[in-house]
């Protein structure tokens, strides 16, 4: 793999003075007000808001190296990496941002269709001075991931996804699933909901997301403190719970974008990655479709939330892949 050129910059970040005087975020959500964090992770790690032009986006940065790009899923945040990115600091300039809608980052009525959520991360790279990049994205953060990998093929060195489908590529499920399937993908229908979806949760939060972390952990369950914390921030306001269903409302929309991405094939080299308790095979069968060099691994033991159920595993897959690129890089 070719050398990429590194921007000279403080820790690899590029901000203009629009982003530098924002203010530093800080309790819930923020690295300072996060639960239970790796020893030594605020030593590594910051929170930061970075004025994108249209979009306020909060992300967590550190550590040293060619930039790697981590986008989380439904019903997280940046906090479901946290396992995972003291050790990538070892070795990358970590990225873990949230969503547009999703965590501190800013929740604005429209734009939760892929290609806008990923022109968002080109524009959060963009401030952040990286050109090129890897890029890793779980759940809802894997058809972003694609969508930025096929928009925009020059910015992407090494693309690892996980967990999810891609909206009009991979087969629609039926409508009557076995009860255990039925139980981890019923929401996808649900959230796509006007607002009946809202109205119901309201104030039923625990009810709801806990049942979603519990359906789709398998037999290793989340800890209890981990799922009210993020369920907390979900309940915390109502611009929180209707940005976790924007990104299903908007669906229909990628749909038919990716009806367009597919006649481009990606030949950015792929790892996917599902729990042989949740995704398995699937999403290196969908990425199959989309790509022309994909490696594809099935974690035993753990369901949906790979990076806190099995952040090892994770982290051994992503360090064995993303090798040509660090090299790549620093050669």
């Amino acid at each position: 793999m070719r050398a990429v050129q590194l921007p000279r910059a403080v820790k690899g970040i590029l901000m203009n003075a629009a982003s530098t005087n924002l203010p530093t975020p800080d309790g819930p959500g923020s690295v300072s007000g996060a639960p239970n964090l790796p020893e030594g992770f605020t030593d590594t790690f910051t929170s930061r808001y970075i004025n994108t032009g249209a979009l306020r986006q909060h992300a967590v940065t550190g550590g040293e190296g060619p930039p790697l790009l981590l986008v989380h899923g439904w019903p997280q945040t940046w906090y479901q990496w946290r396992l995972v990115m003291p050790t990538l600091a070892r070795d990358f300039r970590v990225v873990a941002v949230d969503q547009r809608g999703i965590g501190l980052s800013g929740k604005p009525e429209e734009g939760y269709d892929t290609g806008t959520l990923a022109n968002d991360l080109v524009a959060l790279m963009d401030m952040l001075g990286h050109q090129r990049f890897a890029l890793v994205g779980f759940d809802t953060g894997m058809p972003i991931a694609y969508a930025l990998a096929a928009d925009h093929p020059d910015r992407v060195e090494r693309l690892v996804v996980g967990e999810a489908f891609l909206p009009g590529l991979s087969p629609t499920p039926p409508l009557v699933l076995p009860p255990q399937l039925n139980d981890r993908l019923w929401h996808i229908a649900f959230n796509q909901l006007e607002t009946v979806n809202e109205q119901l949760v309201t104030g039923r939060e625990a009810i709801y997301f806990g049942a979603e972390y519990a359906a789709s952990a398998g037999t290793n369950k989340l800890p209890d403190d981990t799922v009210s914390y993020y369920v907390d921030r979900l309940a915390s306001n109502p611009e929180a719970l209707h940005g976790s269903f924007a990104w299903y409302r908007a669906i229909h929309a990628t749909i038919a974008q990716n009806q367009q991405r597919k006649e481009r094939q990606l030949t950015v080299p792929v790892l996917a990655i599902g729990g042989a308790e949740s995704s398995g095979a699937m999403v290196g069968d969908t990425m199959q479709l989309v790509a022309d060099d994909v490696q594809t691994l099935i974690i035993p033991g753990t369901g949906h939330w790979v990076a806190e159920q099995a952040p090892e595993e994770l982290l051994a897959a992503l360090t064995a892949f993303l090798a040509p690129y660090q090299v790549g890089v620093l050669s």
